[in-house]
């Protein structure tokens, strides 16, 4: 199903405009992680820990769901589909897959948040930060964002069985021949 032209550039300025969001609320996580981690300043500690918090739950997490789901409206609904090419794939399974281990992650985040806040100065002071999630997360949306842009060559067998059945002069075929015209 192809999208009209006016909701498929709708469709993908929601999906740059989270997935962009979703890469800069997860590098100020990661300031937040970073802070709580060569701080042993309770207050610090507690704040970056509250800020982790909110931060993850209402604006990492959102985003990142809505980058998923534009992603595969954008897929689904425009000549590039979910399973023609091997980048699409590999876009989808990471965000999947990132998607996945942050809603995993979160609830620790909230434990140790919660942590932060009633721990006395000691304790507090003590608790570290969340460096390697936010950090190992960051590299992955990169790589997610360059495949996203190279769109690099590469069609999968359903992709190859498609564009054969396709008239060599139709719309879409051009456009799925020349992955690397935007999306």
């Amino acid at each position: 199903m192809a999208l009209p032209p006016a909701l498929r550039r709708a469709m993908l300025a929601a999906h740059i405009i989270c997935s962009v969001g979703w890469i800069g609320a997860a590098a100020a996580y990661l300031a937040l992680g970073v802070a709580a981690e060569v701080n042993m300043q309770p207050q610090i500690v507690r704040a970056a820990w509250i800020g982790m918090e909110l931060s993850g739950w209402f604006v990492i997490v959102p985003l990142g769901c809505l980058a998923l789901l534009t992603g595969l409206v954008l897929s689904l609904g425009t000549p590039w589909g979910l399973f023609k090419h091997y980048w699409v794939i590999i876009a989808v399974v990471l965000t999947t897959l990132s998607l996945a281990v942050l809603l995993l992650h979160m609830p620790s985040v909230s434990t140790l948040a919660r942590l932060a806040r009633t721990a006395d100065d000691a304790a507090a002071g003590r608790l570290g930060g969340d460096v390697l999630h936010p950090a190992l997360g960051l590299v992955v949306l990169i790589v997610i964002t360059v495949l996203n842009v190279h769109k690099p060559r590469g069609l999968t067998p359903y992709g190859q069985h498609k564009q054969a059945k396709e008239p060599k002069g139709s719309t879409r075929s051009r456009t799925a021949a020349a992955p690397r015209s935007p999306a």
